[in-house]
């Protein structure tokens, strides 16, 4: 008999039931990344190259999107720029700021991780079945046109609407 397991805090919510297969998803990002020939990268300049990816941006927008200081996403870019995947150059539109181009290597890296990605994709599939796999993506993509979601992302998070003063 197989205990069922035992949550001090009650079953994980949907913060965790999002953020554990995402750290998943991660690792094994990074994994195929280093198998393929990109062993230099390590889980941080994840924040680079995270969907949409950095070509054409500028420093402070891929700062914003993944909620960290604009030096701490300079750090990571001026690593990467010295490893060979982005190049920083003056933006034609203003020259106070720099826009990030993709070296050759890469756009070969940014395509190693949609082939990761596809490849963990078709596993969940193949796990969940297809029916199944494409209701959770579904599900996925509304949520992610939540209001909740986008007004993150728009930076403007609120408190909960519930009370907590009880």
């Amino acid at each position: 008999m197989t205990a069922k397991p035992t949550y001090p805090l009650g079953p994980p919510l949907t913060g965790a039931l999002t953020r554990i297969p995402a750290e998943a998803v991660h690792a094994r990002m990074v994994a195929d990344l280093h198998a393929a020939g990109f062993a230099d990268l390590v889980p941080a300049h994840l924040a680079v190259l995270r969907y949409p990816g950095p070509e054409n941006r500028r420093p402070g927008e891929l700062a914003a999107e993944a909620h960290m200081t604009k030096q701490a996403m300079n750090y990571l870019l001026g690593q990467m720029e010295d490893l060979g995947y982005l190049t920083r150059d003056g933006d034609p539109d203003d020259q106070r700021f720099k826009r990030i181009q993709l070296t050759e290597r890469g756009h070969a890296v940014a395509q190693a991780i949609r082939q990761s990605v596809a490849q963990i994709e078709a596993e969940l599939e193949r796990e969940l079945g297809a029916k199944r796999f494409d209701e959770l993506r579904r599900l996925l993509i509304e949520l992610n046109g939540t209001r909740f979601v986008q007004d993150f992302h728009a930076g403007t998070p609120r408190a909960s609407p519930v009370d907590h003063r009880s």
